[in-house]
């Protein structure tokens, strides 16, 4: 069973999964950097180009949060560039004494999004920049225009996107359009209108994107 809550803290998703059978599932890549405490460990996922299929065994629990596109950086103190498509334990990036403790920390809380919280709080700073940067992606603004807009040319539009995304702006704005689609797509929206609504040349163009970048046709979403 998945669920995800707002923390009430800017830039942060709190969610949790819990497997009661064996599974695998499908991570859509989405622009974002996630904490997450499983198994005695604390992990990093980092921004996916494309989606990433990961099994869990009965039994096991996670708890996380998703940092909004933009976010994670400040968390993990590293660009998003180096943890693209990656998992990573935190240890990797910090300190293991430092992580040895906090790992202990969040084990030991009843709530393990509050112990990931207690974490993230300090260091998390949202960016006004890219988060202007990410709305003029979902509008489906061009490149020169969202640079033109936050003051920046397209090559450094281009550096800042992939320390704070982990990949340029049009690749950004692909993983947005898509998480667009596949949310009209959801509530029953017809493939042809869903992709008159979000950008896509035609329905054709829809299908090839979500195969590219989701691994799977629309119908099997």
């Amino acid at each position: 069973m998945y669920r995800e809550w707002a923390t009430g803290v800017a830039g942060a998703v709190g969610w949790s999964r819990v497997v009661k059978e064996p599974q695998t599932h499908r991570i859509l890549p989405d622009g974002c950097l996630d904490l997450i405490w499983s198994d005695g460990r604390l992990l990093v996922a980092g921004p996916d180009t494309v989606a990433m299929e990961m099994r869990s065994p009965a039994g096991r629990v996670y708890a996380g949060l998703r940092f909004r596109p933009g976010t994670g950086p400040s968390v993990f103190g590293v660009p998003a560039s180096e943890l693209r498509d990656s998992r990573v334990g935190l240890d990797e990036i910090w300190p293991r004494r430092v992580v040895r403790e906090l790992t202990e920390r969040v084990g030991e809380a009843p709530d393990k999004v509050g112990g990931l919280l207690a974490i993230a709080r300090p260091r998390i700073r949202v960016d006004p920049v890219m988060d202007a940067v990410v709305a003029g992606m979902r509008e489906g603004r061009p490149v020169a225009a969202v640079a033109g807009g936050v003051g920046l040319s397209e090559r450094q539009l281009l550096r800042k996107s992939l320390h704070a995304f982990g990949y340029g702006p049009k690749t950004l704005a692909r993983v947005l359009r898509m998480e667009k689609a596949l949310a009209l797509a959801a509530r029953g929206v017809p493939p042809a209108t869903v992709a008159a609504s979000v950008g896509y040349a035609d329905q054709a163009h829809l299908s090839r994107e979500v195969k590219a970048l989701a691994g799977v046709p629309l119908t099997r979403m």
